[in-house]
């Protein structure tokens, strides 16, 4: 059985077989008399027997680093670690381990013996890094209420755990003691007192409600739950076929080794976190402590989750300053401690495809957390999870036309699970790259700015899916079925725009199977209808299925907002007498960029002006070298091969056009129910749907008309007043009105032109 050493030991005078030092004090972490005999014969074998050893939980231990004056001992920390058999160069538990909750990592007391002797592969010692006791006594200071050799062996617990890792590597690594560590910190009691004078509230009694929280937010992971996870996650996520961009993977393990890193992915699917982890796991990455909705926290994913990083936050904390005080504590611990973390910026799956606005709540901590530290750095790592295809989007849908939310439970995870059998194509991972929390703050960047560039950036690296260009193909036209080669020919031009652009994509003009492999899982789970009794199939959205579908086009519509906008910019100035069209198109383009500022994450202004200049030369490569005239720019957008303003902003802005048709509607001095709003949106959206009255079915959304009422709230036409909210009322509308007729013409001018073959 072969020691394992770490490497400040190796070629030292505690490391190898050296000469006895009564300097130095083994201590022995052994819970039974099998792991006693495997460490004293481990010192004999090894030279150490004449050390001074004493076992960890023996009172003995005090008197041992009660060191003499001019003395100061070693403490050498050694226990032994049991491996799952080796199977196929794997050493994980079994699934049948699993299943039956017997963890092979802490084989029972009776079968140690056996173990060690029929396969001693499974059993090792494992050699922590020694402390001089005079550092454990500098370390220890400010720890009143707790007896110094607790703390000593608290210290070897965790030297021991890092020494473990270069064995079973760093996917393993699972925080030991937090509770114990963090609430005899020096910090965490000045915390406490802190608080208790704040609120003028005794001490004891504040530091009960701190330990409360702490029990109730502190995650206890443990190896075999997290091969428990690691198997369970590979089987509800069975229905894809992981597509990994791993360019980035090795300066992020290069990173870790410094600093922790956050990954913040975006959130489409309660799919995300186990698509997630075994991409890590598999490089090498230790799990992330996952910060999450206690909505979740139900048996029996509840305890497992725990044990496998989750940390499961209170959904309301307000008024509650010890619980959010302790967080802060704990989010700080794990940053020093090097810990990654991860939780879903948007706060909750998306409605619509495209990111949500961000939440600041967890960021806001994590920041103050960091600011309270002495850590170098922390590394935001923006994660962009996108899918062919996903079961939960017709519950999606659903809900974004007034359906109840089914609670999370068991009964949902088992129907959930069994959804997955069939096949939905590839999840694609992609990450972006990372952000310096300590440079953003020294910029002077604001939690909401930091959140707005980790949207960005996860919208930069989000490929372009063959189900999102199909969408595409099939929606915001006049709702005719198409043929394949028709779909085709539309698809042809947006893809060549997308490799002009250099837009990240996974299906490329020629990929007729890939394109055709979507369209048939699309008719598959009923989103597309296939008629095929003519003389050749034909495809069209099936009835209802407009959200659904276009969920898929908004995972990649963020790529072809700016083109949009550019095109609505055109039109404008060609309706109008400007003595600078050109500088006519880009204060439009300020003004749409305003009025969506709510629904897409937009680049800084100057960068954004690089875009719309981009976008110009796209359309028109010499218009910068000659005179605009207003009378061009149309003959500009019907030779462009491909138009994008109505598929892609056309029905957010029907939805906006709902939103302010119906504010204009409404008594100014009366205050709007945002919910009883909504409803009332969507019970008329409804209605001109069916009279034809909007062109795209997906506008009638909650999210969208939300999205469209924050903007009016902004503009301050949602609080009751008088005629100055009646007059802004009725010019949002017209304003709308005038942008949704520019969207029309352009689609008036795409129905009459053949597209090239």
């Amino acid at each position: 059985m072969e020691p394992v050493l770490p490497s400040s030991e190796l070629g030292s005078a505690d490391g190898g077989r050296s000469a006895p030092d009564a300097s130095t004090v083994v201590l022995l972490f052994a819970e039974t008399a099998a792991e006693e005999d495997l460490l004293r014969a481990w010192m004999e074998d090894s030279g150490r027997s004449g050390w001074a050893r004493v076992r960890a939980g023996r009172d003995e231990l005090e008197r041992h680093l009660a060191a003499e004056p001019g003395e100061d001992p070693n403490v050498l920390p050694v226990r032994v670690a049991w491996l799952p058999r080796e199977r196929r160069g794997d050493r994980r538990a079994r699934l049948r381990d699993v299943v039956a909750l017997r963890d092979p990592r802490r084989p029972k007391p009776s079968a140690q013996a056996r173990i060690a002797r029929a396969d001693p592969g499974r059993s090792r010692v494992i050699v922590g890094e020694p402390a001089r006791v005079s550092d454990l006594r500098r370390r220890f200071a400010g720890r009143d209420g707790e007896a110094f050799g607790t703390f000593v062996e608290r210290q070897g617990v965790l030297a021991l755990e890092r020494a473990e890792r270069a064995v079973i590597g760093d996917q393993y690594k699972v925080p030991r003691l937090v509770h114990q560590d963090l609430s005899a910190s020096a910090r965490f009691k000045a915390m406490v007192e802190r608080l208790a004078r704040e609120q003028e509230r005794e001490v004891d009694d504040v530091a009960r409600e701190a330990d409360a929280a702490l029990e109730e937010m502190v995650a206890s992971q443990s190896r075999l739950a997290v091969d428990a996870w690691d198997r369970f996650g590979r089987w509800v996520a069975r229905a894809y076929t992981l597509d990994v961009d791993s360019g980035p993977i090795e300066e992020l393990r290069r990173l870790n080794r410094s600093r922790a890193l956050v990954f913040l992915p975006s959130h489409r699917s309660y799919m995300d976190t186990l698509v997630l982890r075994p991409v890590l796991h598999r490089h090498g990455f230790p799990p992330n402590h996952v910060l999450g909705g206690a909505n979740l926290d139900f048996w029996p994913i509840g305890p497992v989750s725990r044990r496998n990083g989750y940390v499961f936050i209170r959904r309301s904390m307000k008024d509650a300053r010890v619980y959010k005080a302790v967080l802060r504590e704990y989010l700080a611990y794990l940053l020093r401690k090097r810990f990654n973390l991860e939780w879903y910026i948007e706060g909750g799956r998306t409605r619509t495809g495209k990111l949500r606005p961000p939440r600041y709540g967890i960021l806001s901590y994590l920041i103050d957390a960091f600011g309270q530290t002495d850590i170098d750095d922390v590394a935001l790592v923006p994660v962009s999870i996108v899918y062919d295809q996903l079961h939960e989007v017709g519950a999606i849908a659903a809900e974004e036309h007034g359906a109840r939310k089914q609670a999370e439970g068991l009964s949902w995870i088992i129907g959930y699970s069994r959804a997955q059998q069939r096949p939905f194509g590839r999840a694609h991972v992609r990450f972006a790259e990372p952000l310096s929390l300590r440079d953003a703050l020294r910029d002077d960047a604001s939690v909401p700015k930091v959140a707005f560039e980790v949207l960005h950036r996860i919208n930069g690296v989000t490929p372009v899916t063959p189900s999102a260009v199909v969408a595409f193909a099939l929606l915001g036209g006049e709702d005719g079925a198409v043929t394949f080669e028709e779909g085709r020919a539309l698809i042809r031009p947006v893809l060549d725009y997308v490799e002009a652009r250099g837009i990240p994509t996974v299906v490329r003009a020629g990929d007729a199977a890939v394109v055709r492999g979507a369209l048939a899982t699309l008719v598959r789970e009923g989103l597309v209808t296939a008629f095929t009794g003519g003389t050749e199939p034909v495809y069209a959205v099936a009835p209802d299925k407009h959200v659904e579908l276009a969920f898929y086009r908004n995972n990649a519509v963020h790529h072809f907002v700016t083109r949009a906008i550019t095109e609505l910019a055109l039109v404008h100035a060609a309706a109008g007498e400007f003595a600078d069209p050109a500088d006519e198109v880009w204060q439009e383009a300020l003004r749409l960029r305003d009025l969506l500022k709510f629904e897409f994450f937009f680049p800084r202004k100057r960068d954004f002006a690089g875009d719309v200049r981009a976008e110009m030369t796209i359309l028109d490569p010499g218009w910068e070298q000659r005179p605009a005239v207003a009378g061009e720019i149309e003959d500009v957008l019907e030779h462009a091969p491909v138009l994008f303003a109505p598929r892609i902003l056309g029905p957010f802005l029907e939805a906006y056009g709902l939103v302010a048709d119906r504010l204009a509607a409404h008594d100014p001095r009366t205050a709007v129910d945002e919910e009883a709003f909504v409803r009332e949106c969507l019970g008329i959206g409804r209605q001109y749907a069916m009279q034809r009255r909007l062109h795209s079915g997906e506008a009638v959304s909650k999210e969208l008309l939300r999205g469209a009422l924050q903007l009016a709230a902004n503009r301050d036409l949602v609080d009751p007043g008088r005629d100055e909210v009646r007059a802004g009322r009725e010019a949002f509308a017209a304003e709308v009105r005038d942008v949704l007729g520019r969207v029309e013409r352009i689609r008036a001018a795409e129905r009459g032109r053949s597209w090239p073959a």
